[in-house]
């Protein structure tokens, strides 16, 4: 599937074209977002990482040990 993504400054001419495009055959589906809406998702998404790395042993050397273990012999 192929995306293509499209700027607009006006709202109104933002749902001209969804609706435009959503009545193609060709067209699988159409989103509308705001600029700040991205924004907030783009937050959240970091944040839900949050306790990722809780309750493990993650250091420099741990790292290194996993990455290259013919150098720790």
């Amino acid at each position: 599937m192929t995306q293509l993504i499209v700027q607009l400054d006006n709202d109104e001419k933002a749902e001209m074209l969804s609706e435009m495009l959503s009545a193609l055959t060709f067209v699988d589906s159409v989103k509308l977002t705001k600029e700040q809406d991205q924004a907030k998702n783009d937050t959240e998404d970091f944040f839900s990482l949050a306790g990722l790395w809780k309750k493990r042993d993650i250091s420099a050397e741990s790292i290194r040990k996993e990455a290259w273990p013919e150098r720790n012999k």
